[in-house]
């Protein structure tokens, strides 16, 4: 059973709404990647200025689903752009670098996270990137070097192949426009190189050697780590034990994003907590089972607006606030200590523990990475 009545408290929105944006261009980066731009009206050009390192989460009905992705803006502010790299059995991947095409339409949210650069921050910044991970990376190296002369970034960017680094010609063009304040350390895993640094995975040997050779930590103000799970937790371990501070160091995951469906209302909800969900000023109620899914995907049996996009722990888009009760959670890789101790939770791996749970929608704000 489930109910929906108004309610008063939170006041803030959860500035979560999709606004339909017509596709202005679809760029071959690689075989298997594309890089999408948006046009953006006027009326809502406020809503799409990012900071260097946010993403998007676009929607699109595919074969009658409703698919959600996420995806780092690779572009300076004031463009909204977007790398795609297909990925093995990607719905929206799939789609996106074979069949999207200038002038289809897409729900786009206006972008969020917190894996930022101050681009106004002088300073000497490295970031550690693979695959995909370039896309928040670019937009960070490229808005810094242009507004901040006093700005140095180093990149390290692991890829399988020379064929198969995306924005490869933006990142040359760089070096030629800014050849003193940028320097690329290109890291092949599937390409033999006469120098063993730059042939293989990045991993902490990878790192150490860096660190010995090319990179000299104590001379860096700030970390970006960018890439698969095992890389940042590499890069993450050992930077502190080249003394870096845990504050210096920033990442993002990416990740493979499959989300599952919805759940049914039980035929016995014996032994589940009563949540209420709160949204838009509204709030709804739903049995969970503290032993079943997650509470994203409750809150989505009676709120189907309820925003999430990777269901892995790691975007924050399904970011709410515990307002009474109790949680358990059981993967983070997006929320910050402050954001935990203020009661926020992801739905996406929380369940609940409490007998009744109230959590809001309603105090977003920006997301923790």
């Amino acid at each position: 059973m489930t109910t929906s009545t108004p309610t008063a408290g939170e006041t803030e929105t959860t500035a979560i709404e999709f606004h339909p944006l017509t596709v202005a261009a679809v760029e071959a980066q690689t075989d298997d990647s594309v890089a999408v731009t948006f046009e953006v009206p006027d009326e809502l050009r406020g809503r799409f200025v990012h900071r260097p390192g946010q993403h998007i989460v676009v929607r699109k009905e595919i074969g009658g689903e409703d698919i959600r992705r996420s995806y780092s803006l690779c572009s300076t502010p004031g463009t909204v752009r977007v790398g795609i790299k297909r990925i093995p059995d990607g719905v929206f991947s799939s789609f996106a670098t074979s069949e999207l095409k200038p002038g289809d339409v897409l729900e786009v949210m206006a972008p969020i996270g917190e894996f930022i650069h101050d681009a106004d921050a002088p300073g000497h910044y490295v970031a550690i990137a693979a695959g995909s991970g370039i896309t928040p990376v670019l937009s960070m190296i490229w808005t810094a070097l242009e507004r901040q002369p006093g700005t140095e970034f180093t990149l390290v960017y692991g890829n399988r192949t020379s064929q198969s680094i995306m924005f490869l010609e933006e990142l040359e063009d760089l070096k030629n426009r800014f050849p003193q304040r940028f320097q690329v350390v290109h890291v092949l895993s599937r390409e033999p190189h006469q120098v063993p640094l730059f042939q293989g995975r990045i991993d902490a040997e990878k790192l150490r050697t860096l660190a010995a050779t090319l990179i000299d930590p104590g001379a860096v103000d700030g970390w970006y780590l960018c890439g698969p799970l095992d890389m940042v937790e590499a890069g993450q371990v050992t930077l502190a034990e080249l003394g870096v501070a845990e504050s210096d160091v920033h990442y993002e995951l990416f990740f493979d994003q499959r989300v599952e469906p919805m759940v049914e209302a039980p035929s016995d909800d014996t032994g589940f907590a009563t949540v209420y969900v709160t949204m838009d000023g509204r709030t709804s109620m739903v049995k969970a089972d503290p032993d079943g899914p997650a509470l994203l995907d409750y809150a989505r049996s009676v709120r189907s607006e309820v925003p999430f996009a990777c269901k892995g722990g790691m975007c924050a888009t399904c970011k709410a606030k515990v307002i009474e009760g109790e949680v358990t959670m059981a993967k983070n890789y997006a929320l910050t200590e402050d954001e935990l101790a203020a009661g926020y939770i992801l739905t996406c791996q929380s369940h609940p523990v409490s007998d009744e749970l109230f959590i809001t929608y309603d105090v977003h704000g920006g997301m923790g990475r």
